[in-house]
């Protein structure tokens, strides 16, 4: 697992042997991050799938309780089967936008 900050976000990359060797690292570093803006970049996993995605529901709605953004970076997914609870996108600079689109709407109440 890499972690890089950037401003008020976090980057975790996913840099394990399995997914679900970095999904436990995750959960049990989370109260490290939960005060921070999260990106989760899953890019490298070619392995990874849409089931997988739905294990980030708990730590997703978790985060947006504690008004901070939740996004995923995947690739070779099929986009409309995610489900609407996780936000993912499919690069980095998509994340960072999201974020910033969310930090606004925050800002102005929404």
């Amino acid at each position: 697992m890499k972690v890089e900050q950037k401003g008020h976000t976090t980057i975790i990359k996913d840099t394990e042997s399995s997914f679900e060797v970095f999904l436990n690292k995750l959960t049990e570093q989370y109260n490290s991050y939960k005060s921070v803006n999260l990106i989760i970049d899953i890019t490298h996993d070619k392995s990874f799938e849409i089931s997988n995605l739905k294990q980030f529901s708990y730590l997703a709605k978790t985060h947006k309780k504690n008004k901070k953004s939740f996004v995923v970076v995947a690739t070779d997914i099929d986009f409309n089967k995610v489900p609407t609870s996780i936000t993912t996108v499919p690069s980095l600079l998509e994340a960072h936008d999201i974020i910033e689109m969310e930090e606004i709407e925050r800002d102005l109440g929404f």
